[in-house]
This record gives C-alpha cells, structure tokens and sequence, in this order.
C-alpha cells in the first residue's frame, strides 16, 4: 500500500500541486468488483482545499487515472454502518449516496479517521460521522496551516500528523525581540548560563521597580477616597431638595385629577347628548311616513295611471319604515310601538283595499271578454288579451309589495284569478275548437252535433251518409276498404268512376284537397294556442312576481286551495313550499287556467283521425315540430308538458294506423275468376309513401316514419307472396313479377333512404320471378322439341359420349328429324302468337310489362334455339340435320307479332 501511495502522489497528485494524506482500496457494493481507491488530498497552496479523489487503474496499460474529485465541503454525511463490529462497508452522502466496500476494516477506520482530522482543521462545517467508534473521533490538537511541512516526498501518516501538530513555529515580532536580545549579549550564543544569569538578574530589577511604583500609588488612594465621601455628601443633599419638590407636585396632581374628572363628566354628558340626539333623528327620519303617502294608502285612485302610481310609492315608503332593523332597545320606546300599529293598520287597510280593487278588475275582465266571443266565434282566432295584461302590469309592482306583506291576501287574489280565468279561457277555448271541427268536417250548426256524437254513434251514422252519398268524398280510411272489396281492376275502375259522378274531381284529389285543408286548419289551431299560452305564462310570472325564489310564510288562517277545497292556511303553506321552484308554481296556475287545452285537443286529433287516418301523418309532423320549439324556449313550461302528452296521443294513432294498414293487408281477399293485376295495398303503400314523403320532409319525427315504412314494407312483402300463392287465375309469378315491379318502381321514384335494401329486394324478387315466368312459357310452344333433347342431355349425363347418343334408338337422326318436322315455321310462328295471347291475358294494364316479358321471351328463344342447334352440331356431327327456322325468322315472327296486336 505504501509503494501504491508513493506511485499515486508522485504520478498524479504532485503535478496538481496536491498532497495524498490518506487512502484506501475500495470497490462499489453490490456489483461486480471493479477495484479502485479513495484518497484524501489537500492542496499545498493557499487557500488550500481539501478534495476527495477517486483513482482507477487504466484498462490499457499499468498507471493510474485520476477519474472524479468531491470537494470535502460538499461531504454531508460519512456512515461506517456499524460502530461495534467490523465491517468494511461505508457509504460517502455527497449530491448522492455513494455506497463503498474496503479492501480491509483497517483501511477504512483510518481513511474515516482522517476524513474527520481534515473536517476539525480545515472546514467550519461539521460532517455527521454515523455508526463511527469513539475512539477514531478523538479531538486533536489544531494547528495552522504554516504547521504543516511541503514536500512531494514526505510520508503522511499518522504518526506524523502528532508529531507535526507538537511544533509551534515563531512569528515575526518573535523573531525580531530574539534578534535585538542576542545582539545585545554577543556571547549569548557561546555561553548559555551567562545569558542565563543575565536575564535572571534584569527579571528582577524590574520585580523591585513594579513594587515601588505600587507603594507610591497609596497616597493617590487617599486623595481620592476623599473625593468620593464629598460625593456622597452633595447627593444627600440633592435628594432632601427631591422629596420637598415632590411633595409640592402631589398637590398640584389632586387638583389636575380633580379638574380632569369634572372635564370627563362634561365630555360624557356631551356624548349622551349627541347619541340621544342621533336616535332621535334616526327614528324620525326613518319611522316618519309623510302625509302624502298617508293620505295615498288611505284615500288613492287605484284606477288611473297616476292614482297607482302614487300608491306604489306610497307602499314603498310604507314597507321601509315597516322593515327599517330597530337598534337594540328602540322596540320599548312606547312612541315606537305607536308607529308601528299605525303601520301595520295602514298596511291591513290598503291590502285589504287593493285586493278589493283587483277582484273588481279581475271579474270586469270576464264580462269585457264574454262580449267579444261573438265576432271571434265566426273566425278561428282567439280573442287576444294584451289589453288586460297592459293594464294589469300597472299593479306589478303593487302585487310585489302585497307578496311581501301580506302573503295571505296575495294567495286569495292568485286563487280568484285563475278561478275567473279559468272560466273565461275555458268558454273561449270551447268556441274556438268547435269552429276548427265545424271547418274540419264542413257542417253546418245543425250538423254540428254530429261532431261531437260519440265515438260508436258518429261512425255509425257516417258510414250510413256515405252509403247514400251524402258525404260527397272518399277519405283514406273509407277508400282503404272500398279498395280492400274490389275484386279485379275492372270492378276498380267501375266503382271509382260511380264514386265521382259528382264532379270532375278524382278521389285522390278530393283526398288530397281535404287533407290539406286539415293540415292548414291544425296548424292555425296550434298556432293560435302557442302565443295565448306563453302570453298568459309571461304575464302571470311578470305580474304574480314569480321569477325568482322565496321563501311563503305559513299562518293558520283558512285559505282555499289550487283546486278550490278549503284547507287550513298551515297545510296550505306546505303544499305550496312542496313545489321545487318558482316555475312549478307557474305551470301549476297555467294548468289551472287552461285545464281544458288538453282534452279539446284530443276531441280535435280524435276527430282528425275520424275523418281520415292518414290525417295523423300531418298531426304528427305539426305537433312534433311544436313540440320542440316549446321545448327549446323552456322544457319545462305548461306548454311545452301539455303538447308532449298530446304527442303520445297522436304518436298512438300514428302507430294505429299503420297497424290498421298491416291488418287490412292480411285480410284482403282476390277474386278466382279474374285476374290479380296490381294488388290493392300495394297501390295504398305507394299513395302512403307519396302522402308521407311530402309531410314529413325536413321534419323532427323523420325516424317514426322510417321505423313505419320497414313495417309496412315487410307486410307488403309477405302478403304479395301470400296472395300469390293463393292465385289460382294469374300464375304466381305473374303476380309476384307485376307488383314487386311496381313496388320497385314507387321505392326508385321516391328515394326513401331507409329502404334502400328493400329496393334491391323488389329489384331481385321482380328479376327472378321474370326470369321464372319466361322459361316458364316457353316450354310450351316448342314441347315435344324440349322433351326430346332433354332425354339427349340425360343421356349425356348418364356417361353416353355426345357423338355416340345418336345410336341410340330413340335419340337417332330419324327421330330428330321425325320431331323437328313437327315445328315448321309457319306453326313456330302460330305457337308463338298464341302465347302473345296468354301472355296477354296474365299481364295487367296498369304495370304495361307485356312489351318487356315478350322482349324476354324474345331472347329466351333465341337462347334455346343457339343451344339445341349445339346439341345437334355435337351428338349428330355431319347428319346435316337443322331447324326448319332461323334466328332471324324468329326474331320477324316476335316482331310481326308484337306489331299486329
């Protein structure tokens, strides 16, 4: 270890001006052993620095490198992880924890131990040394830094490290006073024990000197004990000439208590005054109502602009000095309770006057609008109340104060009013319905009864006006089931031309023409309504003063409630503070007042859907949209709760009808002796379909319809394929070809995107049973000619070679042409026309497909014709065996054809 510290200090401490003072041998705990050493350093010019350097042999040769330096400053803690026992782990807490393990304990104890040496001498900072023996942390002597010798081959150990700390050096001024000694004494150096002697013997002259010069001191002694006792004698007479002036200050004191005191009395009773003063003026100028406004509660027109205005302040002015927060003990003053009875007469006296006033108010208004119904009950409008509310917000501000005063009186006006209200909405609301159902069904007063017979007795007596033909229309309901009885399309033709004797007009347009006048008749009807209700709705939150929440006090008077039983003011209190906000409260007034919106509009939807059920195709889409737009101004307004109920109602008929339609498709009966043509619910789809496309274009309640024309698509479906296996007239391809063809051709006109896949279905059903029909019917102009190559094609399945097949006995050339002889041009072309005929016969005139099946027919023939002629060419190769036809008589034939019928 000795040579290594002699390597290192020479090689790499010496160049850096730096002294090794201590090392050790030491790896990193937990890793694999990669050795290297610790050394303790100081700096050997001034101010010296104190480093710990780690040092690491080169992996490319024998020396060592010098690889990281901490300074001993920036050294926090050193722990030895156990101060008992040996153990050669360490750690050094610098920015981070170093964690280190010695060759030996030996090793380690001593680099601690110089670790602490170099803390004591040279830091001002102390490092905690933890888990350390005592013994290493003995205090040694501090020395200067000039104490410790230079050179670059000095040993330091620390035996040394004692020994140099013995060694005190001299300074200058000692030097200088050893010089000056020993030049005056020449032969000090050459003869010790006389300069010895010499100083022993000056050492003592000055001994003498110092005790001499003590003795003279005593007589100065003396003099100045003197001194002091001529002291004491003045502050003894200092302090005499003290206590009699103080003496004469304590009276002068109790005279200025006694004036002080007086000026306290005086100051208090001033402030007494001035607070007196201000309670007084407090009451006055805050409990004194003036005469005007006396005079106004008491005596004030409530009836003009002025007169209400003068009251309101007066209110005002009355509600502040009934609320003005008395100081503590003001409530005793007798004047004070005086005032305050007078306030709350005055108070109970103009409420009581007020809710007169406004009762009064409140039943003129019934009349001034019973007398109005007359001229509005010829147009359908509803008679419009912006006046009375005009002049009824006159009394807001009133009604606010009444709110806050005198809830119970408040509660009796809101009572009365929605009970005269009620009654005057309630009539005018009944005229303004049965004029929409009057225009609805076009009677008369006399026949007005009829709309609202019941249910049972109107249908009744509806269906007997139209087997007279008095009804004059067919409606969609009615025209379904005329529809459902037809038995053939001439039978449709006859009966719909008997149904129109009675103008130009067709049913559809009769239809369309009623519906539309419907559609405009309810849109009025709720376009009418919506401003009514979110008038009165503003009105009664600007005039009840409902916005904002407040607390209702409770008193056990008797009061009425929101339905007219009497109930004690107690529990009334309670049902109105059950009510979450303000708004309930509202919507509970408006459902009182027009308690009859509700079932008037269900009459008129009962009645619509009455009148012709695809009329609620139009409800639907109105009341969706209004609907919406309530609840876009408020979601939980009256308004947008009743038109949502009566949403579901008309939503129920929308689903019924479309149920109606489904079952009338299930039921619909065909005729056996003539032919189906287009089925008649598949002609209804497609008026439903235009009907509904037209309504509900750009519409909020697009995905009801969606979801009902799925279900009456797939119930067209079934029951065409129903029907037409149940055909015994027209073939069963006849009938699925005419109708899905149709229903394709209604999907393609009007682009519904949600039956998209059923369009392709219609498509794929019409080009099947197409295809279906023609191989069909052409197996019979040509029989014998099929019959006979297929038992060819059998043959060839059997394992014959084609070119074989003719040697066999009933497939030879013979028989070929024995059957070939039988179809000749001439009775080619008679087969053919007669199956233009047939073909004829099963076709419809509506769907015009005949030109289309015989141009399929067409092609099928040709097909046939190519495929036996390469029968022949293969199974009977050079028999010169051929048609008597060719394509091209095949294709005159069709044509010519074609062109005679």
């Amino acid at each position: 270890m000795t040579a290594i510290k002699h390597a290192l200090q020479r090689d790499i401490f010496t160049p850096n001006d730096e002294r090794l003072l201590s090392i050790v041998n030491v790896c990193k705990a937990g890793k694999k052993k990669k050795n290297c050493f610790l050394c303790a350093t100081v700096t050997t010019e001034r101010p010296v620095q104190v480093n710990v350097v780690k040092v690491k042999k080169s992996d490319k040769g024998d020396f060592y490198k010098r690889q990281i330096a901490w300074a001993l400053r920036d050294l926090a803690v050193v722990d030895a992880k156990d101060a008992i026992k040996e153990n050669p782990e360490f750690d050094l807490h610098f920015e981070k924890i170093y964690k280190w393990v010695a060759s030996s304990t030996a090793e380690k104890n001593a680099f601690i131990s110089c670790i602490w040496k170099l803390n004591q001498r040279y830091l001002r900072k102390k490092i905690d040394f933890v888990n350390v023996s005592s013994q290493l942390l003995e205090e040694l002597p501090k020395v200067t830094e000039e104490s410790v010798p230079s050179g670059e081959n000095q040993s330091v150990t620390g035996g040394d490290e004692e020994a140099v700390d013995e060694y005190q050096e001299l300074n200058a001024r000692e030097e200088q006073d050893i010089e000056i000694m020993m030049e005056g004494c020449e032969y000090a150096i050459s003869n010790a024990e006389a300069f010895a002697e010499k100083l022993s013997r000056e050492l003592q002259v000055l001994d003498g000197a110092n005790i001499q010069s003590i003795m003279a001191s005593e007589k100065q002694v003396n003099i100045l004990m003197k001194l002091l006792d001529e002291a004491l004698k003045e502050v003894d007479q200092i302090e005499l000439k003290l206590s009699s002036y103080e003496e004469m200050l304590q009276s002068v004191k109790e005279q200025m208590d006694q004036i002080s005191e007086s000026n306290h009395l005086i100051h208090l009773s001033n402030t007494n005054n001035v607070k007196l003063l201000s309670e007084i003026e407090f009451l006055v100028n805050h409990m004194d109502l003036a005469k005007g406004h006396i005079k106004a509660l008491q005596e004030g027109d409530l009836a003009s602009s002025r007169g209400i205005e003068a009251c309101t302040n007066a209110a005002d002015a009355l509600l502040q000095c009934m609320n003005v927060a008395l100081r503590p003990g003001h409530d005793m003053l007798h004047a004070v309770k005086q005032q305050q009875q007078r306030f709350g007469d005055l108070r109970e006296q103009f409420a009581r006057r007020l809710a007169s006033h406004l009762n009064n108010v409140f039943v003129q208004q019934g009349h001034d609008q019973s007398s109005t119904l007359a001229q509005h009950s010829i147009e359908l409008t509803l008679p419009n109340h912006h006046p009375f509310h005009r002049d009824l917000l006159r009394y807001a501000k009133l009604m606010e104060w009444l709110k806050s005063t005198d809830y119970g009186k408040y509660e009796g006006l809101t009572k009365n009013y929605m009970d005269y209200l009620s009654r005057l909405y309630e009539r005018e609301i009944k005229d303004f319905f049965e004029v929409a159902k009057i225009k609805m069904t076009g009677t008369t007063k006399e026949s007005k009864k009829f709309a609202t017979l019941p249910r049972k007795e109107s249908a009744v007596k509806q269906e007997t006006e139209s087997l007279h033909g008095s009804s004059g229309k067919l409606t969609g309901s009615t025209s379904s089931l005329n529809k459902l009885s037809v038995q053939s399309s001439g039978s449709r033709r006859s009966q719909s031309s008997s149904l129109l004797d009675m103008g130009n007009m067709s049913a559809s347009d009769l239809d369309v023409a009623d519906r539309t006048k419907f559609d405009k008749i309810f849109e009025q009807v709720l376009s009418e309504l919506e401003p009514l209700c979110l008038a009165e709705q503003d009105f009664i939150s600007k005039f009840f003063k409902l916005q904002q929440h407040q607390n209702i006090p409770g008193t056990m008077a008797e009061t009425e409630d929101l339905d007219g039983g009497m109930l004690p003011r107690q529990q009334n209190s309670s049902v109105l503070q059950s009510v979450s906000s303000e708004k309930d409260m509202i919507r509970q007034m408006m459902i009182k007042i027009f308690r009859c919106i509700e079932p008037e509009l269900n009459n008129l939807i009962a009645l619509g859907d009455k009148i012709d059920s695809f009329n609620s195709l139009y409800m639907l889409v109105k009341m969706s949209h209004h609907v919406w737009t309530a609840q876009n101004v408020d979601p939980a307004s009256f308004l947008s709760t009743t038109l949502g109920n009566v949403l579901v109602t008309v939503k129920r008929n929308f689903d019924k009808c479309i149920s109606n339609q489904i079952r009338q498709m299930e039921e619909v009966k065909i005729s056996k002796k003539s032919k189906v043509g287009i089925l008649p619910f598949v002609a209804e789809f497609e008026e439903f379909a235009g009907l509904a496309e037209s309504i509900f274009k750009n519409a909020e309640r697009r995905g009801d319809l969606d979801k009902a024309y799925i279900k009456l698509i797939r119930g067209v479906f079934v029951n065409v394929e129903k029907v037409a296996n149940e055909s015994q007239k027209t073939p069963r391809d006849v009938v699925m070809m005419e109708n899905f063809h149709h229903i394709f051709a209604t999907l393609s006109r009007l682009k519904i995107s949600c039956l998209e896949a059923e369009k392709k279905e219609a498509k794929q059903k019409y080009t099947d049973h197409l295809q279906s029909y023609v191989i069909y019917s052409l197996g019979q102009p040509l029989e014998k000619l099929n019959h006979f190559f297929e038992g060819v094609e059998a043959r060839v399945a059997q394992g014959i070679r084609e070119e074989e097949v003719s040697y066999q006995l009933a497939f030879n050339k013979q028989e070929l042409r024995k059957v070939i002889k039988e179809y000749p041009g001439k009775e080619v072309k008679k087969g053919l026309d007669n199956l233009y005929k047939k073909v004829d016969k099963h076709l419809c005139e509506e769907e015009n497909l005949l030109q289309v099946v015989w141009h399929s027919m067409q092609d099928e023939f040709i097909r046939q014709y190519k495929h036996f002629e390469g029968l022949i060419a293969r199974c009977y190769p050079g028999s010169g065996v051929t048609m008597e036809f060719t394509i091209q008589d095949i294709l005159d034939y069709c044509s010519s054809i074609a062109q005679s019928h």
